[in-house]
């Protein structure tokens, strides 16, 4: 068919049928991670983003194709995830604005829009990387202009026929994709959403929303359940003025006080966080190793009873029967974090953050559940730890859009996230906090074990399916068939003359009496450093490790 134009129907249709096509392929694309770890998830992030974006427009039945766009770019805006995702909320955002107050389009404007697409692209990413989805785009959209098509599938043919060859050509701009042996998945997952809107035009389908079930993450608040059974009653917090190298025995002494045990040091200043039955006891141990600040104890059954209290209050409301609910004033500060695994996600409960969105690797959050998390928060500053280099530009997204005061803290790793919870201070104005916390965030280095899905050799290492892969930030450093032998060699990468502090998380793999196993053989072979460990209940990874 020939289109000298094409109106909010016509657009309805390629985007539809483009959204179906990526679904069928998010695997595909999954599969083209460079890394060979468990947990490609670029095929998943943007198709989820652009069902998001087509959910938007269902039943919208609009002639006008800037009234469809615009509604499209709002519903991919808010179902971003993960980098990829957001990036492509900002290709559709830029067309929308290209597309704006227009009934119906001709070739040059729709090329226009393209172009508007790539440079919104382009501005969203702080530090653009030519090899990637980016590139793509950009090619498509200049081939858009500089072509002198009339008819819209033709149009529509050149800016695939771009993106194709810029696509291949991706391994030769990014090195990394080269010894992988693969294309750029953002670009391919882009390719295959303008393949899909070429062959609706081009074939006239009239496309209907294929339905699926993207994996939700989910919204955990720091209260518990109803059945919880709350051992220790006190969730009891101070700092102690004191030389950091105590910190170690501090905690030795109160482990058996309570439970969730806390104790980081950090040159003249222990913090503290545990539930215990008997804080007074827990103050006066304490005090014999220097000043006691900000301390902070709450009754955890009281506050439990409060919620259930809440809740059935909620319940009253929803039967439409009256239920005097006070309105709390707005607190100071609020958290919200993303983790993945319950030992982990606890952990940051108990640290006091107030939210935690469940996700991470493979299942990366949007801007709309982060969202949630922020418009359900009575706080006059807000900051999120996205714990995932994946999950920042959402997370900045969010921000973004709120009405509230919110700072994102560009965390990267869970170990991160949690040494920013407690070092925060509650009575520091907000410049400061941040400041603090992004310093914080930079002290630790951070390393993980995971699993090779198939064989492959990156930096000069041949690597087999199925070996254990040793990470040291984020990049591939020792590989080996033990995963707590190469746990070991990952943090002897990690650990120098500076070093006091281990910590590690232990997954869902691995047993508690092989994790006791592992730390103390830590603690013999670094009896100068503080070595702890915790059940982090993670997927996939067999360890996170931290290093202060």
């Amino acid at each position: 068919m020939k289109y000298q134009t094409i109106n909010g129907h016509d657009f309805y249709n390629m985007v539809v049928n483009a959204s179906n096509r990526l679904l069928e392929e998010s695997e595909y694309v999954n599969a083209l991670n460079v890394f060979p770890v468990p947990d490609g998830d670029t095929g998943t992030n943007m198709s989820a983003t652009f069902k998001s974006a087509v959910k938007e427009i269902e039943g919208l039945n609009s002639s006008s194709i800037g009234e469809t766009s615009k509604k499209l770019a709002k519903g991919a805006l808010m179902g971003a995830r993960g980098n990829s995702g957001v990036i492509l909320s900002q290709i559709l955002r830029g067309i929308s604005k290209g597309l704006e107050g227009k009934e119906a389009v001709d070739a040059v404007e729709l090329a226009i829009a393209f172009k508007e697409g790539s440079t919104a692209a382009y501005k969203a990413v702080m530090r653009p990387t030519e090899g990637t989805i980016l590139s793509v785009i950009r090619a498509a959209a200049e081939a858009a202009i500089e072509t002198d098509k009339k008819d819209i599938v033709e149009l529509m043919d050149v800016i695939v026929t771009e993106a194709k060859v810029m696509l291949d050509k991706t391994p030769e701009l990014l090195p990394a994709l080269k010894k992988a042996k693969v294309v750029d998945s953002g670009g391919m997952g882009l390719y295959i959403i303008l393949n899909g809107m070429y062959d609706a035009l081009k074939n006239d389908i009239k496309a209907e929303i294929k339905d699926i079930k993207p994996s939700e993450a989910k919204m955990q608040g720091a209260q518990g359940t109803e059945d919880i059974d709350i051992k220790f009653g006190y969730c009891t917090e101070f700092i102690i003025l004191a030389d950091a190298s105590k910190a170690e025995k501090f905690r030795d002494d109160i482990i058996p006080m309570g439970d969730s045990q806390v104790v980081v040091g950090y040159e003249d200043v222990i913090k503290v966080h545990i539930h215990t039955n008997d804080p007074g006891a827990v103050l006066a141990k304490a005090v014999q190793l220097g000043e006691l600040s900000k301390i902070k104890i709450d009754n955890m059954r009281e506050e439990h009873r409060e919620v259930l209290l809440s809740k059935e209050e909620y319940k009253l409301k929803d039967q439409n029967v009256e239920a005097a609910v006070e309105v709390e004033e707005a607190k100071k500060y609020a958290f919200v974090a993303v983790a993945m695994g319950d030992g982990i996600t606890n952990i940051f409960k108990d640290l006091g953050v107030d939210y935690v969105i469940e996700g991470g690797q493979t299942m990366n959050p949007s801007t709309q559940d982060i969202m949630e998390c922020i418009a359900n928060l009575n706080a006059e500053n807000i900051f999120v730890l996205p714990n995932n280099k994946n999950i920042i530009m959402s997370a900045n997204q969010a921000a973004e859009i709120s009405d509230k005061n919110v700072i994102v803290i560009p965390t990267t790793s869970i170990p991160q996230g949690i040494t920013c919870v407690t070092m925060f201070n509650p009575e520091n104005e907000v410049a400061e906090n941040e400041e603090a916390l992004k310093e914080a965030m930079e002290m630790v280095k951070t390393g993980s074990v995971t699993y090779a899905v198939r064989d492959t050799e990156m930096d000069g290492i041949e690597i087999k399916e199925g070996n254990m892969l040793g990470l040291v930030e984020g990049k591939i450093k020792k590989v080996g068939e033990s995963h707590c032998k190469v746990a070991e060699e990952v943090l002897e990468e990690m650990i120098d003359e500076d070093s006091e502090l281990i910590t590690i998380f232990y997954g869902s793999d691995i047993s508690e009496e092989e994790a006791e196993s592992f730390t103390e053989k830590l603690e013999e072979k670094y009896p100068d450093l503080d070595v702890q460990c915790y059940e982090g209940a993670q997927p996939l990874y067999y360890f996170l490790l931290s290093v202060e």
